[in-house]
């Protein structure tokens, strides 16, 4: 696999972190565990239980040694969505993250996450808007 990488972008491989000073090609030879700077949520921004389940789902990325623990964590926070979940589709996407993360295939398991919590924030754009045209239209 071949990443391109940026001057002072960083990439994570297998929990060490490589940081560049000029624009760099890697190639990556053998099955490594990578997570690219443009895909790390900070702290703060985990917000939204989906987000912090990305979040939890990242830092078995970044820190390899805990991956055990955290994903009993993320199993844990996976449970309680699917116990408030009611559509058919995000349900099925909670349980791939999960079957993904049985097979430690974390990054897929990323990518799911953020597909999830992104349609989240794009729902709910969607609802504040119509809200407000709502209530525009009253007055």
């Amino acid at each position: 696999m071949k990443i391109s990488l940026r001057a002072g972008e960083k990439i994570y491989v297998n929990g060490a972190v490589f940081s560049v000073d000029r624009r760099v090609s890697l190639q990556l030879l053998n099955d490594v565990t990578f997570l690219l700077e443009s895909h790390v949520m900070q702290p703060g921004q985990a917000t939204t239980p989906l987000r912090q389940v990305y979040f939890a789902i990242q830092m078995t990325l970044m820190d390899p040694s805990a991956a055990v623990a955290i994903r009993t964590s993320v199993y844990r926070m996976l449970d309680d969505l699917l116990n408030v979940e009611m559509e058919h589709g995000r349900r099925m996407n909670l349980q791939n993250i999960c079957v993904l993360l049985e097979s430690e295939r974390f990054f897929e398991a990323l990518r799911v996450a953020r597909e999830l919590y992104r349609s989240e924030e794009a729902h709910r754009e969607q609802v504040g808007r119509t809200e407000k045209e709502a209530t525009s239209q009253c007055n």
